[in-house]
């Protein structure tokens, strides 16, 4: 029998008694802690930190935010956390489905606000229903077939006759024909695709309405072998004219199927797992909306590689990627992002700063706007109850000068640009439909 348990970003889990559950503090079963302790210490020969044991008793999550399953069949829902207190588990779900949405370049017809604001259910089943109202319409618009070269060996002609094959027929076989022909089939990369998608929807979702659907739309595919190499299929997948029909579902079966999982995770138990880095999932969502909002002239990079450190022995040491540059003109502004919570009344403890992500822009600074004639730093950190506005400007060099900007999750809008002099027109600020 499979378990949800919902919870938010660095929230603690025991195998105990727990008397007053919440997001932050749950309980999950002995088989899945057991199971959670090992997929930790696996991962940290990697790099990576799912979870963290706390006195052999408690489990304190990282900043991964998705869905992950364990083999006993229990599912974690991890949202993301970017209020302390008085959030609510919809609104918290909301946000993850609008900001993977945009980040994801996922299809917008069902993702509009009145659905985000109605689907109530856990992550996975609300991936699960897009993937399969996208496959339910690509059916009624019809399955791409192909026409493909078989050889087999048969009691009658029909196509070539292979004259090789057949001259070395053994002669107790001489009634047999080996022949080649083209057969017009459906059995194609994408549709296998598509069927090993819909079988695992057939058996991890947990919704009446996704385990009808699903079961209805695997018998459409009846013909369709299931995919046995995932990477080589999407490898082959073609983004033609004759399959642009296919182009909207191409992402949702990109999640089904585990392709947008993080690479520390992938190879361990494949459940129903869609688990994504908070901090990455931030950036990438910022600079859509922030590049949905810039004025027609204006670029914008993102992770660019033009500078470096240091240089030693004739080599440049030590990339500088900052997460976004945006030139306009002969203007330039370097952007990072940080998923963390700033406090505009705590100035006691430098509104919890990190003089570390002051280190990073200096460097920044120093390298990517010694080359312009104008040229700003920001951070970026979403917006809440205590983080509304800017704060003052900081001045870390002559002429350089950083600004510490808040951005609204539920809007997808970056606050008091004009103080830096972003170039993004007013009215296209946030995230848009499109």
């Amino acid at each position: 029998m499979t378990s949800l348990v919902t919870v938010r970003e660095y929230a603690r889990l025991t195998s105990g008694t727990l008397t007053d559950p919440s997001l932050d503090r749950q309980q999950v079963s002995q088989s899945a802690f057991d199971w959670l302790c090992r997929l930790s210490s696996t991962l940290r020969k990697s790099g990576a930190s799912l979870v963290e044991l706390e006195d052999r008793k408690w489990l304190r999550l990282d900043n991964y935010v998705g869905v992950i399953e364990t083999p006993c069949g229990t599912r974690i829902e991890i949202l993301p956390k970017h209020l302390e207190e008085g959030e609510s588990l919809d609104a918290a779900r909301s946000l993850l489905i609008k900001m993977l949405s945009a980040t994801l370049d996922l299809p917008v017809r069902e993702v509009g606000v009145s659905s985000l604001q109605k689907f109530d259910a856990p992550l996975n089943e609300w991936v699960m229903r897009q993937f399969l109202v996208s496959l339910d319409r690509l059916v009624k618009r019809g399955v791409r077939c192909e026409y493909q070269l078989v050889e087999e060996e048969q009691r009658f002609l029909r196509g070539q006759l292979s004259r090789a094959s057949q001259m070395r027929q053994r002669l107790d076989r001489q009634h047999f024909f080996h022949i080649r022909h083209d057969v017009f089939s459906a059995n194609r990369s994408e549709n296998r695709l598509l069927k090993l998608a819909v079988e695992q929807v057939c058996r991890a979702t947990q919704s009446p309405s996704n385990w009808r659907l699903s079961h209805e739309l695997r018998e459409c595919l009846t013909e369709v072998d299931a995919s046995r190499d995932v990477a080589a299929d999407f490898a082959r997948w073609q983004d033609d004219r004759l399959m642009a029909h296919y182009k909207e579902i191409k992402p949702w079966c990109e999640l089904v199927l585990g392709k947008e999982m993080p690479t520390s995770v992938v190879g361990t138990w494949e459940g129903v797992s869609l688990l994504f880095p908070m901090e990455k999932l931030f950036e990438r969502y910022v600079a859509r909306c922030l590049g949905r909002a810039l004025r027609p002239a204006a670029r914008l990079r993102t992770q660019p590689k033009q500078h470096f450190l240091c240089e030693h022995d004739d080599r440049r040491l030590f990339c500088l990627q900052p997460d976004i540059v945006i030139d306009w003109g002969t203007a330039r502004w370097v952007v990072d992002t940080k998923w963390k919570l700033v406090d505009s009344a705590n100035s006691q403890d430098n509104y919890n700063l990190k003089q570390a992500d002051f280190y990073q822009l200096l460097a920044y600074g120093k390298t990517y706007l010694r080359e312009v004639t104008q040229g700003s730093l920001a951070l970026v950190y979403p917006q809440r109850q205590a983080f509304k506005a800017a704060l003052k400007k900081f001045i870390l060099a002559e002429k350089l000068d950083l600004w510490v900007l808040p951005f609204d999750l539920n809007s997808g809008a970056l606050i008091n640009t004009e103080l830096c002099d972003l170039p993004v027109t007013p009215r296209s600020q946030g995230f848009r439909r499109e």
